[in-house]
């Protein structure tokens, strides 16, 4: 089987799976009980159907089962399949209500980074600098560091309809093209699945949304950005700039977070732990764009951020380090702009 069709029967299998199982996972969840209630952080009016991610779970199965046929990436995929089922299964209990939330960040993202570790994934940035074991060392840690930083991002990301599948289904695809253009074939069709399995749920999950993907989902999605983020090699590109490609695609769950955390800092408050509406879509709908045009404004952004790291890839210096710095600025001006839009100021810490 080629490559192209490799990736498109990765894409074709997850989409159709995760349109198709999401009916009887919103089913079983109604049955069972598993619904979001509304609250004073919430936007939706109406009790929703959680478990959604079983069904995204579900549709990437036969994708890691497809793509661990070649022998020289059984070992990575294993330990990608294991540290993303981990974060799941926390995620699923999270929203059970059976787990401390503070389980998530501080225990089951840290393992599966582990276990990802364990697989042979790991960051290459201070070993090509730094050399020997401590830059083997330094790149552990950076490993760590940013599944634990991406999963959560995307795991406080999914606070309204359809932004977080579709955030992942457009930062997906811009992994699956540039992981194509690198000779990454498996990497290009590990990402090309993912995109199918957020579309077909997305259908599901667009306002006015039918069921959520809960914690499981959101975390099980954001390991495998920040997987994705990691297995991405650009060997053409500038090594001065490269790293900084993950972050650009990555850009909305980056700048959210980066939002958030100022922004409650700002107010005497821990970042992950006093949730609320003040995201970046909260502020963007209070503005008057409503809830859609919120989420689409940040598809929009996530696709800039794709095709700015494709720029990067293709510049040299010093006009990718331009890019770079410009869009920094962009970003932090964008954050203080925000900053001064109106929304909801919590008071106390309890989860996000």
């Amino acid at each position: 089987m080629s490559d192209s069709l490799t990736g498109l029967s990765a894409f074709s299998i997850a989409f159709i799976a995760s349109l198709v199982l999401t009916v009887p996972v919103r089913a079983f969840a109604v049955r069972v009980g598993m619904v979001d209630l509304p609250g004073p952080r919430k936007v939706h009016a109406a009790p929703i159907p959680l478990l959604g991610g079983v069904a995204i779970y579900a549709g990437m199965l036969p994708v890691f089962a497809m793509l661990m046929s070649r022998a020289e990436a059984r070992a990575q995929l294993g330990g990608i399949l294991g540290g993303a089922t981990l974060v799941a299964a926390v995620g699923f209990l999270d929203d059970r209500g059976w787990l401390h939330h503070q389980i998530k960040l501080f225990v089951a993202m840290p393992a599966a980074a582990g276990i990802l570790l364990a697989g042979g994934v790991r960051a290459q940035v201070f070993s090509i600098v730094v050399g020997g074991q401590a830059g083997n060392w330094l790149d552990g840690v950076l490993t760590v560091g940013w599944v634990v930083g991406i999963t959560a991002a995307f795991s406080i990301l999914d606070h309204m309809d359809g932004i977080c599948a579709g955030t992942v289904a457009v930062a997906s695809f811009f992994f699956a093209v540039l992981a194509y253009v690198n000779g990454q074939a498996w990497v290009s069709a590990l990402a090309a699945g993912v995109l199918g399995a957020a579309a077909g749920f997305l259908l599901w999950n667009f306002k006015p949304a039918k069921i959520f993907m809960g914690d499981g989902g959101a975390m099980f999605l954001g390991f495998l950005m920040a997987t994705l983020g990691l297995k991405l090699r650009l060997q053409q590109a500038d090594p001065a700039t490269r790293w900084l490609v993950p972050f650009l695609i990555l850009i909305v769950p980056v700048f959210d977070t980066t939002l958030i955390t100022i922004s409650r800092l700002r107010r005497g408050l821990v970042p992950f732990a006093t949730p609320g509406k003040d995201h970046a879509a909260h502020r963007l709908a209070n503005l008057g764009l409503g809830q859609r045009g919120a989420v689409l404004s940040l598809y929009g952004l996530g696709a800039a951020g794709g095709v700015t790291a494709i720029l990067v890839r293709r510049a040299g210096s010093p006009a990718a380090e331009i890019t770079t710095a410009a869009g920094a600025i962009l970003v932090l001006a964008a954050v203080a702009l925000l900053e001064r839009a109106p929304f909801e100021r919590q008071r106390k810490a309890s989860g996000d």
